[in-house]
């Protein structure tokens, strides 16, 4: 075929579009609605959180990327990442905080003003994961800093991600 065909045939066929996304069957828009609800009502703000890399594989950092993306669109619900540990609530630790991390992710810690709430984010933060027991890991945030809530999954949903942050403040809030 030659190229002029190739370049008619293309032009006259229209555009190769994918659908847009659908009906919301999650209910993250519900999900996240009552996230931002709860952070106002608990902080009287936006609920700001700082994303801790402790030496992860990036899985998880691909879901935090996605939750900040067009679709979940954190951001209009009032949940908004920062760039300084001073001015967050929340530390999102991602990775099994290797030995080279430890004493950075401590520091991060003793900057964030309080109160302040540590999430491990996937099974390498909660325990190791599939780096638990080697020389070169903490194997868990766990054991650096106190771990307010886990998010089990190898690489946790958006979808679960949202719910754990909202049953942090729920639980925050009522003190239980």
């Amino acid at each position: 075929m030659s190229l002029m065909r190739l370049i008619a045939k293309e032009l006259l066929h229209g555009p190769r579009t994918i659908d847009g996304p659908g009906p919301d069957p999650l209910g993250i828009e519900q999900l996240g609605l009552r996230l931002g609800e709860r952070a106002q009502a608990r902080l009287g703000r936006s609920l700001c959180i700082r994303e801790v890399d402790a030496g992860s594989c990036n899985g998880c950092e691909l879901e935090v990327n996605a939750v900040n993306g067009p679709v979940y669109d954190l951001e209009r619900f009032g949940i908004r990442f920062v760039a300084s540990p001073r001015h967050a609530d929340v530390l999102l630790v991602t990775g099994p905080v290797t030995n080279n991390m430890a004493v950075a992710l401590q520091r991060t810690y003793n900057a964030a003003p309080n109160p302040k709430w540590v999430v491990a984010m996937g099974d390498c933060a909660i325990d190791g994961g599939c780096f638990a027991g080697s020389y070169a890991v903490k194997d868990g945030v766990h054991n650096v800093v106190a771990v307010d809530l886990a998010i089990p999954g190898c690489p946790p949903t958006p979808e679960k991600l949202l719910g754990g942050l909202l049953a942090l403040l729920e639980v925050v809030a009522t003190g239980k």
